[in-house]
């Protein structure tokens, strides 16, 4: 853990000084390559969503997978949040996806899927303890954890393009771009300070945001505030926790298409010139490609091959250079 903690520490280090070079290189970054980015990141998602309405990594290739109990827990989630996201009225629109996790997890007590002992065994207060494993540098932790980073730049850059344009109907400035990537990076240095893993963004804000169309600072330091609570106070997170992962299903499928969403309504804006949809085209062929085919990658060092795997790195660079290098005529 003491390599890990180091490999953290580095791996932050470089996601802040990404920050500092991303906002100056916005010219490489307009709608074909955010678009790009933010709907291969949904396409990537999507099967994450329908393998926990299915009962989670956990039953994967048993007879429990995928089966009526697992599906009847997302499908309640997924009609309560449908039902408030379109016919509800003021806060009950807003607080969809909220509700229909209660209800989900409500519904998965009942059927004794849920269990509280986690929580009664819980304590009330736990402070973090300053590098608790202790920290040591090795090279080769060091060069995982940055390029983990660098992939979790281009997310994050994917994500923050899909929350501007959801919420307030624009791309995203080179300033908001450059802090967002430098918070991150802040972040993972923090976790790392007290034993934890990198920091990255999650796209199922996107999706939460584009249901919603609320993009405050406030209610984003409210939810840090929250989640605070969850790491000082055992039982909360604890309690938190014992939400079955079919429950989460539910909610992240509508948002996992949400954000598939975002990415079209980047792209159409666009001109479908021959020129774009090349970019495009190759983009996600090559990105969708190698994360469902990873095994074509087998003859590659480990590192690259597992970089190139995750589809996300391959679909960004790919779009981002043949954006710069491609005629416009």
């Amino acid at each position: 853990m003491a390599i890990v903690t180091g490999g953290v520490l580095a791996g932050g280090l470089f996601h802040v000084a990404l920050g500092a070079v991303i906002g100056r290189i916005r010219f490489a970054l307009p709608p074909l390559v955010t678009g790009t980015v933010v709907l291969m990141i949904g396409l990537t998602l999507l099967p994450v969503g329908i393998q926990y309405a299915a009962g989670g990594a956990a039953l994967a290739g048993t007879a429990d997978y995928g089966g009526w109990e697992s599906w009847s827990m997302a499908l309640v989630v997924l009609g309560v949040t449908l039902a408030l996201s379109t016919l509800g009225r003021g806060i009950w629109a807003l607080a969809a996806v909220l509700v229909g996790l209660i209800a989900g997890w409500a519904y998965a007590l009942a059927l004794g899927a849920v269990s509280l002992a986690p929580v009664a065994q819980a304590g009330w207060l736990a402070l973090p303890v300053p590098l608790r494993f202790g920290v040591e540098f090795q090279l080769a932790a060091i060069l995982g954890f940055c390029l983990m980073a660098l992939v979790s730049a281009v997310e994050t850059l994917g994500d923050v393009s899909g929350v501007t344009k959801t919420g307030a109907g624009r791309e995203p400035s080179a300033r908001e771009i450059a802090g967002v990537i430098y918070g991150n990076g802040v972040a993972t240095l923090a976790a790392g300070a007290f034993g934890g893993l990198p920091s990255t963004s999650f796209s199922q804000n996107v999706g939460l945001i584009a249901m919603t169309g609320v993009m405050s600072r406030h209610v984003t330091a409210l939810g840090g505030v929250f989640l605070a609570l969850c790491g000082l106070v055992p039982k909360i997170g604890a309690l938190v926790a014992s939400l079955p992962i079919q429950v989460l299903g539910g909610a992240v499928i509508v948002m996992f298409g949400m954000v598939c969403a975002a990415g079209i309504r980047l792209l159409a804006d666009i001109a479908w010139t021959r020129r774009n949809m090349t970019v495009l085209a190759l983009a996600l062929s090559m990105g969708l490609g190698l994360q469902q085919e990873p095994a074509a990658l087998q003859h590659l060092p480990d590192l690259p091959r597992l970089l190139l795997a995750t589809g996300l790195l391959p679909a960004a660079l790919i779009a981002i250079v043949l954006n710069l290098i491609l005629p416009e005529r």
